[in-house]
């Protein structure tokens, strides 16, 4: 019996291509798939945060004075030199700080009679600087020379051994030009402003004094600072806009022991008739360093008590402290 062909029902061949077309772009898409690799995350925008207001920075407190020693030069007290920078000169800080108190050495004032001692010319000579600074009692004060090379140093070392200290300012003194106080004097012939010059430049050589040797009043007055006419008995009277005195006896002229001696002995007097004295001597020279050393150790057996400058001058004003 022959074979009877079978018959496909019509549109067979449509159907199998488009399955042939969707089979073949189903691989073609996984094969993309695969050399693309997994999916990036989702980036999700995030708002940007919030600035929080920052309480601002308490300023630096400068750390406690030990006792006995002088306190470091403070950032409040001091400002830029315009004409010599970047050295620092004094200034009175946003508080009404001074320099005058701020630098002082403690000082309780006592009813004895009371005799302070301002020795200038320190810091042109290293080790009779050094030297003075270890051997003198705390109470007297030191006087920098504005031309001495490297006062650092020894002005750290005056601190530490409770010295109040001073910078001296080189006026025109008597004799010139044949005695010249040097290049930076302050001098009658002089410019206003060549003037102004030279003792900015004085007053910037140093920092952490309390105040002049020698003085143009309206700059010291506006920069906290009080002064000490080394002019015996100078009436300081009509000057009182700046804290000051005059010095009472130059102790070291002539410069003999004996004549230091009757100096000191003159001091004693004073102190005991006025209620205190002021002792100025200088040069730095190491026989009056030793006859003041010597001699202070036995003043408290006369009854009498020696006092940094300040005290003199601006004795209302010092915190109690215990003298070395």
């Amino acid at each position: 019996m022959a074979a009877t062909s079978q018959r496909r029902p019509p549109g067979w061949h449509a159907l199998g291509a488009f399955w042939a077309i969707v089979v073949a772009v189903a691989g073609c898409g996984c094969l993309v798939l695969q050399l693309l690799g997994p999916p990036l995350p989702r980036v999700v925008p995030v708002a940007a945060p919030v600035p929080v207001a920052q309480a601002p920075k308490p300023a630096p407190v400068a750390a406690p004075t030990p006792p006995g020693q002088i306190a470091a030069p403070q950032p409040a007290l001091l400002e830029q030199s315009s004409l010599y920078p970047p050295a620092m000169l004094p200034r009175i800080g946003p508080n009404g700080q001074v320099s005058r108190i701020v630098y002082a050495r403690p000082f309780k004032a006592e009813q004895r009679p009371t005799i302070a001692i301002v020795i200038t010319g320190l810091g042109m000579s290293e080790a009779e600087s050094r030297a003075a600074i270890e051997t003198l009692p705390g109470p007297v004060s030191l006087a920098f020379s504005p031309y001495a090379p490297n006062p650092d140093s020894l002005l750290d070392l005056s601190r530490k051994a409770g010295h109040e200290m001073l910078i001296s300012l080189p006026l025109e003194p008597q004799g010139y030009p044949l005695n010249d106080a040097g290049s930076k004097s302050l001098l009658t012939g002089a410019s206003p402003s060549q003037n102004a010059a030279n003792l900015e430049w004085s007053l910037s050589r140093i920092q952490g004094y309390v105040g002049a040797m020698r003085t143009v009043l309206d700059d010291l007055s506006q920069r906290g600072l009080l002064y000490v006419d080394p002019r015996p008995g100078k009436s300081i009277d009509n000057l009182a806009q700046v804290p000051g005195r005059s010095i009472d006896v130059v102790i070291d002229d002539p410069q003999s022991r004996a004549d230091i001696e009757g100096k000191l002995a003159a001091l004693e007097r004073l102190a005991r008739e006025r209620g205190s004295a002021l002792g100025f001597a200088g040069p730095l020279r190491p026989v009056t360093v030793e006859r003041i050393a010597t001699w202070a150790r036995g003043l408290a057996d006369k009854g009498m008590v020696l006092a940094p400058v300040s005290a003199l001058i601006n004795p209302l004003v010092q915190p109690e402290g215990v003298a070395r």
